[in-house]
């Protein structure tokens, strides 16, 4: 979205559309959250709550809002929601398909089996773009949708790093190999240092496993290799998303 830099103020007034959400569409709040998603071209605003204070942190958009005190902002969200006094309603962006990553510009995925908490799945897009992955996929079943909750941990990402959805993981990999991915599964059990199963790869898949439980056993055989980050012995595993963030900075630091 370009910016505006006009001081006009009638971007203050009352917002006029409708008070309920449909449950397809998403609240996001936060600033980083709600700035990036404003910046994305391809979101479409519904609705745009701040308080005055809030406001005057992004007045450079010039756009259209409510101006709501914390808490009718609050009531809006979940219970808990850290909004910073800012919270906008969106459209829900479009997932791609698997057959638009292989077909695409994509070189460098992730793949979640089976990640449950919303935290982790925000820490994990806010990496990926980080490190240059521009796509999460993920299971149809099992896996959080992409809420306000995901999108604040995620600080962001989710406008940069794009959503695909698949039905079964297993058989996306398989798709992705043919297509000349590299597929690496973190597992504590496997046997390559995660440095080198990424070393050198131009097509990427990193593929990472349910909290506690990790890769299933299908995943796993799917993968064309099975990597682990070494650790100090005292120390059974690592939260998925810090591995994560390991994993694709090796991937970072090692690309050709």
């Amino acid at each position: 979205m370009t910016k505006s830099r006009t001081r006009n103020r009638s971007h203050s007034a009352p917002f006029r559309g409708k008070q309920k959400n449909s449950s397809n569409d998403a609240w996001l709040w936060g600033h980083h959250a709600v700035t990036a998603a404003l910046e994305n071209p391809n979101r479409t605003l519904k609705k745009l709550v701040m308080t005055r204070n809030a406001a005057a942190r992004i007045e450079e958009h010039n756009l259209q809002y409510e101006d709501l005190p914390p808490d009718a902002i609050d009531r809006l969200l979940p219970p808990g929601a850290v909004h910073q006094g800012i919270a906008a309603l969106f459209e829900p962006l479009a997932p791609l398909a698997i057959e638009d990553i292989i077909a695409g510009s994509v070189q460098r995925v992730v793949v979640l089996d089976q990640i449950s908490d919303p935290h982790n799945l925000g820490a994990i897009f806010r990496s990926a773009s980080a490190f240059g992955f521009s796509a999460i996929i993920l299971q149809t079943r099992n896996t959080p949708t992409i809420t306000g909750i995901v999108a604040k941990s995620a600080a962001g990402a989710i406008e940069t790093v794009r959503e695909c959805r698949v039905v079964n993981v297993s058989r996306a990999l398989q798709q992705l190999g043919d297509a000349g991915f590299h597929t690496v599964g973190l597992s504590g059990d496997g046997d390559t240092p995660i440095v080198t199963a990424v070393e050198n790869a131009n097509w990427l898949a990193i593929v990472l496993g349910a909290e506690g439980t990790g890769l299933r056993h299908g995943v796993a055989n799917a993968c064309a290799e099975l990597a682990h980050i070494p650790i100090a012995a005292e120390m059974e595993s690592l939260n998925v998303s810090n591995a994560a963030a390991i994993a694709f900075y090796e991937a970072a630091r090692t690309r050709p």
